[in-house]
Parts: C-alpha cells; structure tokens; sequence
C-alpha cells in the first residue's frame, strides 16, 4: 500500500495496451463505474448529491493513468449528473433546459473538475519524480555496496592468505597454531560481512541460519573434522545486527575450535553440536560436545582462547554459562532482545 501513489497503469501495460488505450479504458471504467454508484444510492436517497461522486473518481483516474484519463471520467460523470439536474431525475420537480441555475451550478463544478484534474495531474507527476530519484539513490547505494563489498572480500581473502603463508612457514608448532587460530578468526569475520547485504530485510542485519552455518562448514574443513568429529549446526532463521553477528560468530568460532582441539583427548570421534534458538527474551546459543569434559583444577582466567571468549561474549550482550562433566562440555549464551 506504501507505493499506491506511484502506479502508473499506462506506463505499466505498454507496449502490449497503447497508453492512449488504457487511458480511455481507465477512464471508461471510472466514469461509468462512479455512474453504476449513483445509480444505486438514487434508489436508497434520490436526488441527494448528484455530483458527489465525479471528484472521487476523477482523481482516482488520473492518478492512475494520467489527466487525460480524468478529463474522460469527469465528462462520464458529470454528464449524468447534469442530465439528472437538468431533467429532474432526482430532482423533487422537474426542471427544464432553460434553467439557469441547472447551467450554472453544472459549470461551477466543472471548473471545479478542472481545477481538482490538474492539482491530481501535478501531485502524480510529483510522485514519479520523487520515486524516479528514490531508484535512482537506490541503485547508486547498491552499486557503491557492491564496490565495498568486493574489496572487503579482497582485504579479508589477502589478511587470511597473509596468515596462512606465515603458518607454513613458521618454524616452530605453536606459532604455526596461533597463525592458524588467527586466519579463522578472520574467516569468521569474514563469513559474517559476506551476509551483511544478503538476504536481509534491514541493511546492517545477518541472516544468522545461514551465516552460521556456512561458518561451521567453514570450520569442519578448516579443523579436518571430517570422518573423525561430527560438528552438527541447527540455528533457527533469525536475523541480528552485523556487529552482534561477529561477535557470536567469533564465540562460535573459539568455542568450536577449542571442543575440536582439547574434548576428545584419546578418542577418533566425536560430536559438536552448535544450537541456537531464538525465543520471546532474545536468542540462547548452546555449543556442547561429548567429549571427556574441563579438567576439575581449571584457571580462573584460562588461556587466552578463555578471555577472548569472555570477551565477545560481552560484546554480544549475552551472559556465558559452563556446565561439563563425564558426558562432555556445554556452553550457554544467553543473548537478550
């Protein structure tokens, strides 16, 4: 209903229907449409208002399908009114061709008519003009998104080529393993730009189904968890704002990383289930494993995996909560609405 303003029934139907066509059609179905109307009130209230209904639907004519349109539907109308003033059809006494007020009053409101066609004419021309420059903004946002997005996936495919070259290359084991857990954080940022513009209602929200799971297979790969540890991803469809999304995505992403790498000390396989479920309050994101769970004498603070989960945690706005045991590790994120 927001864009009723801006149809424009000839421009809508040409080439198939000549605009001159669905001028006249528009204009015939109008007039003899507001005929039809009057033709039955005058069996409830006769002779009330003959010439109530021609600015109704000379606006609605020419809003539609231009002033030509309207300038057809006021002379349908009219005419009928007039004949019914003139002839006396709904009058209380018959009048003749002759009277002068009959004349004048139908002439008044023709000017009337006239004046209402070309008011209507210029606020549907304003309309088109305004629509014209609102797609015209529109595809221009686009086009610049497009460009932004084209280089943020350079930046972030060069960041992670960066990293994973300096991997290879590095000497020692463990400086290889920060690199690496350092590229797929950048993957998660990365996942969650490439849903910024994409199958969202808002600019600025992520599809949060999509996101993370693409995320997660992202993952699987990335942690070779294929054969060996199951990672099951079940999100509800839900949309978030972009830097909510990377902030989960980032939880997401430790969290994953940390089940692959410590919860199935001396096992082949595996299973990591990432849930999350969007509900009246807000949303509860759970990552579980049932792997060998924490070690009872755990630091307070952990390792540096630990404070940056803690971290994006906070920046999601949610609350963390760990429960583990012989049955596995499950993590609990409480995001608010």
């Amino acid at each position: 209903m927001a864009r009723v303003g801006e149809i424009d029934l000839p421009d809508r139907l040409a080439p198939g229907i000549p605009r001159w066509a669905t001028q006249i059609g528009v204009g015939l179905l109008c007039g003899l449409g507001a005929i039809a109307i009057r033709l039955v009130l005058d069996l409830v209230v006769p002779g009330i208002g003959p010439f109530a209904l021609v600015f109704p639907a000379l606006i609605l004519a020419t809003l539609f399908a231009h002033w030509p349109a309207g300038v057809l539907t006021a002379a349908l109308s009219m005419f009928y009114a007039w004949h019914t003033v003139v002839f006396g059809v709904a009058a209380r006494a018959p009048a003749s061709l002759d009277d002068p007020y009959g004349v004048t009053r139908t002439l008044v409101i023709a000017v009337a008519a006239g004046l209402t066609i070309a008011i209507a004419e210029t606020f549907r021309q304003a309309v088109r003009m305004a629509a014209t420059e609102r797609d015209r903004e529109i595809a221009d946002r686009d086009l610049f998104l497009a460009e932004f997005d084209h280089r943020m996936k350079n930046n972030f495919a060069i960041v992670a080529g960066l990293l994973d070259m300096q991997a290879r290359r590095a000497e020692h084991p463990a400086t290889a393993t920060a690199l690496d857990t350092a590229r797929m954080r950048v993957e998660s940022i990365a996942q969650a730009h490439r849903h910024l513009y994409r199958g969202s209602d808002h600019v600025g929200a992520v599809e949060m189904s999509e996101y993370l799971h693409q995320l997660c297979g992202a993952l699987s790969e990335a942690l070779f968890l294929r054969g060996k540890v199951t990672l099951v991803c079940d999100i509800d469809s839900t949309q978030m704002p972009r830097d909510r999304a990377v902030s989960i995505g980032l939880v997401v992403n430790e969290l994953v990383t940390n089940a692959a790498k410590h919860a199935f000390t001396g096992r082949d396989t595996g299973r990591i289930e990432v849930l999350l479920r969007a509900h009246a309050d807000g949303w509860t994101l759970i990552v579980a494993d049932d792997g060998v769970g924490l070690p009872a004498a755990t630091a307070p603070r952990g390792g540096l995996g630990t404070r940056l989960i803690d971290a994006f945690a906070r920046q999601a706005g949610g609350k963390l909560r760990t429960e583990s045991g012989a049955g596995g590790t499950r993590k609990t994120l409480e995001l608010a609405a």
